[in-house]
């Protein structure tokens, strides 16, 4: 793969997310994908680690500004991207994960736009199953509890199953994969992993 510039540094693009952003949960969420395209980004690509972050970190930019225009998710965030130095392909790769709100905006083509596609409402519903558990983390979380909650269009009924079967096929993934794959980005860097002591 040929080297990406995201036209700016990891340290640029979380500012401008906190710029955007004042909910402690908009940026985790940032965080959280931004660890999830990198976890993945270092099995197929290796050279863009970053520019894989910095996708993830700053894909939901405008959200927390304009949550009721979903059909304009991301174009107020490219315009934003764009005066802070940010490049066409940083653009376009996160603009790629809301073409199906907004069939104008570029598909995924890339791995690195499917796998965001894929994973970012998936990174929510598995957050959101976490919460409740006894331990409140990933690190004994599994594909069954997972499967049970994406059934369930009660829980965390903002997250799109859709998007997520889809984000599999793109991928030509089967869901259990993408859970399991998902999952294991997520313990990879969840913060008590180190000191995570599972329930006799």
């Amino acid at each position: 793969m040929a080297k990406l510039e995201a036209g700016m540094t990891r340290d640029e693009a979380l500012e401008l997310l906190k710029e955007h952003n004042k909910d402690p949960f908009h940026i985790e969420h940032g965080e959280t994908v931004e660890q999830t395209m990198m976890y993945f980004a270092r099995e197929y690509d290796p050279e863009n680690e970053e520019f894989w972050g910095i996708v993830g970190l700053l894909h939901d930019l405008d959200w927390e500004e304009h949550d009721n225009e979903p059909e304009l998710h991301t174009i107020y965030a490219a315009q934003d991207i764009e005066a802070a130095g940010g490049t066409p392909e940083l653009i376009r790769a996160i603009q790629s994960h809301t073409s199906d709100f907004n069939t104008d905006l570029p598909k995924p083509e890339l791995m690195m736009e499917k796998i965001l596609f894929a994973t970012e409402e998936l990174t929510g519903l598995i957050g959101a199953a976490i919460v409740m558990r006894p331990s409140k983390s990933v690190m004994d979380f599994e594909v069954k509890s997972l499967k049970k909650k994406f059934k369930d269009k009660r829980f965390a009924a903002g997250v799109s199953r859709e998007v997520i079967r889809s984000g599999a096929e793109m991928l030509g993934w089967e869901l259990d994969e993408l859970f399991d794959r998902t999952i294991t980005a997520m313990q990879s860097f969840a913060p008590d992993k180190d000191t995570f002591v599972p329930a006799e």
